[in-house]
């Protein structure tokens, strides 16, 4: 099964497009867990315990992991083998360098971390994607329009090519479709940018969108719903505002209602 195929089975057995983003801080768990290692491992598996049938994917931050040394990158492996083996693992790890490198990048995080999808920067060109590419069972999402403060900064930039001038963001989603010569290329946009979102759909109709910044971040939810396609899904993720729905005992059923209320707003407008 290629990870396209996993996504929309995922999709349609929960009736979701909500990615849950496993991403935790340690001086945000709540006063019932304990702030270790040992405890972000349990607070995970109370998350996705609580919200398994609601989460087509789940997206764990590299970064949060990686800050916790050595035993939060088994942390990592354990919290990835506790997500039943149906819903997609995107892992947000912005990868983005020289071929040999790259390579290195690839192989630990589908064959030793064992995600399904990775989130890359195009930054360094084809050479740095291709390695992520080459699995062409597992997804590879390219960081296209971002949903930070400081996005337009770079991504709005005009360039030029044979005539025609865009802004960056657009010719990474142009130059996505011929790097996706295995079929498993994506798309990165934030929901914090909805205008941009809408001109990425169209340019890439055909491509799955991984869209952050709905939650916290306060991202159009209306647009990033819009952007759904049944053959060019488009998942919406939300972190913060399920993790940290409560502070107290009760977490993991203030994130399930949090994540339910959010996936029912989705579905709803689905519907319509």
């Amino acid at each position: 099964m290629t990870f396209l195929e996993k996504l929309r089975a995922s999709i349609n057995a929960r009736e979701s497009l909500l990615c849950v983003g496993l991403d935790p801080e340690l001086d945000r768990l709540p006063s019932s867990v304990n702030r270790t290692v040992e405890g972000v491992l349990a607070f995970n598996r109370a998350i996705v315990d609580a919200t398994a049938d609601l989460a087509c994917a789940y997206k764990p931050n590299l970064a949060f992991y990686e800050a916790m040394g050595p035993n939060g990158m088994q942390c990592l492996i354990e919290t990835v083998r506790t997500i039943p083996a149906d819903i997609p693992i995107i892992g947000d790890a912005k990868r983005g360098d020289v071929g040999n490198t790259a390579r290195q990048y690839a192989k630990a995080l589908f064959e030793t971390i064992g995600c399904d999808a990775v989130t890359v920067n195009p930054y360094l060109g084809e050479d740095a994607i291709e390695p992520f590419v080459a699995y062409a069972n597992r997804g590879v999402f390219i960081l296209c329009r971002t949903s930070n403060p400081g996005a337009a900064e770079i991504q709005d930039l005009l360039v030029s090519e044979g005539g025609t001038t865009s802004a960056l963001y657009e010719f990474v989603a142009w130059r996505a479709h011929r790097w996706n010569r295995n079929e498993n290329c994506g798309l990165v946009v934030g929901a914090t940018a909805p205008k941009e979102l809408r001109r990425i759909r169209e340019l890439a109709p055909d491509l799955p969108l991984l869209i952050p910044g709905v939650g916290s971040q306060g991202g159009d939810l209306a647009a990033a719903i819009e952007a759904h396609r049944p053959s060019a899904p488009a998942i919406i993720n939300a972190s913060r505002s399920i993790l940290y729905a409560s502070n107290g005992s009760d977490f993991a059923a203030a994130a399930r209602a949090s994540a339910s209320r959010l996936r029912e707003t989705m579905a709803l407008s689905l519907r319509a």
